[in-house]
């Protein structure tokens, strides 16, 4: 047996969708399609602004499933639907939803930000959104050869994908009415609170302040201005508890290091300019980009050996050849992808060079390197579910930096290739996951991923108009935008070089990357249970770009269903990812209309 490639085949290895073979009912219907492209439409517009506050782009899967079941639950009860959904008919929902959901992903909200920050170019809405699909697409496309390696030979778990297809086939069980009920009744309470507090309309009986902070000095500065504060809302508690004890517990360690001792000792030095959120991060940056790029390069390395298998194939040498198996039924074609190069690689190119001013030579380097992410953000999904394509996007920009010396906006666009073709192929094949466990059709699930690609484009770019009218708004505490911050400060010394840090910058950067470094290995050298007591350096980073508020809410809800797990495990194996989402999507998506609607009135 010899190897070939992913773009091998091997038809004993391939059933053919699901373990089974494919499940019999209605799967990507027209009612599904329509249903996947209004939760994505919301859900898109939910990670837009929790990317814009928190860095990050949360999961949306789970959280369609039981939306999408409700919805259609709902409109059979009043009579608007006669035919239940159909659990195929779910899982292609939330296909669609979920590459709206993340359109906000993949670099998006850290590239195109960090440009404006730096005064780059700024393309009207319909160009970004042309820009956007096509990386996206290209991303569906090249996760569909990898499908039939990580998901059906290896058995990759794809937490994710398979904690949906368990929810929708718990949704679909019989006696399944009200499951969907603690989802629908957080993200009442999330959005609730988010019209109190962010509201414009004074005569609510009630409103909630923007910030609570306590009335005391550290350094002789206010703990306000230090962003020492509790902010009341519900969408980072929820965030927080999704994310888990150790990435909460490790943001807030961060946090008060940074903001409660590091901060007011240089405000009193006179290396940072004042007790502001902008003026800190201005200085913070560079450690948080120190240990992110450090972190993620010293993991990727542990993980050459594994990504290196995803090359490998699964197909017999015959007679000094590769085997060609036709496609399994209702399998994607392979001369999908191979169009897909042929028709979105140029272009990107060119919209990279039209758009952006970038060289071509360099817009057509980020292809092959774009193709490398998404082999890594495959398997690194499908072994631990999470997709790093964001955090090694200042080391893609680092590269780009050496290709083409002194231009900024060379390397944010070639991580922004690369990021947003590696973070959709991962989403599709957590899609699939779900998809192959539950029987689905390859092919449909692929052509739903592409609708919502088209759904998500269609809305991010103008919703990001109205939201972020000037760069301003960009890196303060309404709008922190935290991976902007990185990804910018790192085009900064791509642009300037280090000579333009202050000294003591330099040395935070410096010991920061050496911690990341020493934090990655002892993740991956000790025993399970003792890694699970080294500090996030994921999330220590990230802290140290975020108010500190921010970080006390997540690591709130961290502990509080640490807390419910331990109490009630079988209450929270059950309702706690469902409540966290929708505390998340309810305050999100009132607090994004809320924003739209003050912009057009502008």
């Amino acid at each position: 047996m010899i190897t070939w490639g992913v773009l091998g085949s091997d038809e004993e290895a391939d059933p053919g969708p699901g373990p089974g073979g494919p499940a019999e009912g209605p799967q990507l219907t027209l009612r599904a399609l329509l249903a996947g492209a209004a939760l994505g439409a919301l859900l898109c517009l939910s990670n837009l602004f929790v990317a814009l506050k928190t860095g990050w782009s949360l999961g949306v899967t789970l959280t369609a499933s039981a939306a999408a079941w409700a919805l259609f639950a709902g409109a059979r009860r009043v009579g608007l639907s006669r035919v239940p959904l159909a659990p195929l008919e779910n899982n292609a929902a939330c296909s669609v939803a979920s590459a709206a959901g993340y359109m906000s992903g993949g670099g998006n909200l850290a590239a195109l930000p960090a440009l404006l920050m730096l005064g780059g170019p700024r393309p009207s809405a319909p160009a970004m959104a042309l820009w956007f699909a096509l990386l996206a697409g290209l991303g569906v496309l090249v996760a569909v050869p990898l499908r039939r390696r990580l998901i059906v030979v290896e058995q990759l778990p794809f937490p994710t994908g398979a904690a949906t297809a368990e929810a929708i086939r718990a949704l679909h069980a019989p006696r399944a009415a009200g499951r969907a009920r603690p989802l629908l009744l957080a993200a009442l309470g999330g959005g609730v609170t988010a019209l109190l507090r962010d509201g414009p309309w004074r005569w609510l009986p009630l409103h909630l302040p923007a910030l609570v902070a306590p009335p005391i000095r550290l350094g002789g500065q206010p703990a306000a201005g230090l962003t020492l504060a509790f902010e009341p809302g519900l969408l980072l508690v929820g965030a927080g508890a999704l994310v888990g004890a150790r990435a909460g517990l490790s943001m807030l360690l961060a946090a008060l290091v940074q903001f409660g001792a590091v901060a007011p000792a240089l405000i009193e030095r006179g290396v940072i300019a004042g007790a502001s959120y902008k003026a800190i991060v201005a200085w913070s940056v560079w450690p948080a980009a120190g240990l992110l790029l450090a972190s993620a390069l010293t993991a990727l390395a542990f993980d050459l050996a594994r990504f290196a298998r995803t090359l490998g194939t699964d197909g017999e040498e015959r007679g000094g050849g590769r085997t060609a198996a036709p496609t399994p039924d209702g399998e994607a074609p392979r001369w999908w992808l191979v169009a897909g190069l042929a028709i979105l690689g140029p272009a990107i190119v060119v919209l990279a060079v039209r758009l952006f001013g970038v060289p071509w030579y360099a817009a057509l380097a980020s292809l092959p390197l774009a193709l490398l992410m998404a082999l890594v953000a495959a398997r690194a999904t499908g072994e631990t579910d999470v997709t790093p394509t964001q955090a090694l996007g200042p080391a893609v920009q680092l590269g780009f930096g050496a290709l083409v010396p002194g231009r900024a906006v060379v390397g944010l666009i070639g991580a922004n290739v690369t990021a947003g073709v590696g973070l959709h192929a991962a989403d599709l094949l957590t899609d699939l996951k779900a998809g192959y466990l539950l029987g689905a059709r390859p092919r449909a699930q692929v052509l739903a991923q592409l609708a919502g690609v088209l759904t998500g484009a269609a809305i991010i770019a103008p919703a990001f108009d109205r939201l972020v009218p000037n760069a301003a708004l960009l890196g303060t505490a309404a709008l922190p935008a935290p991976s902007a911050m990185v990804w910018a400060g790192v085009a900064r010394l791509v642009e300037s070089g280090l000579g333009a840090l202050h000294p003591s910058a330099r040395t935070a950067a410096l010991a920061a990357a050496l911690l990341g470094v020493a934090l990655a290995v002892l993740e991956r050298r000790l025993p399970a249970r003792a890694a699970r007591l080294v500090p996030s350096p994921a999330a220590l980073g990230v802290a140290l770009v975020m108010p500190a508020w921010s970080s006390l809410s997540l690591c709130l809800g961290a502990l509080l269903a640490a807390a419910w797990r331990a109490r009630r495990p079988a209450s929270a194996a059950l309702h706690l990812a469902p409540v966290a989402s929708g505390l998340i999507a309810g305050e999100s998506v009132v607090g994004a209309l809320i924003a739209l609607g003050v912009a057009l009135a502008r």
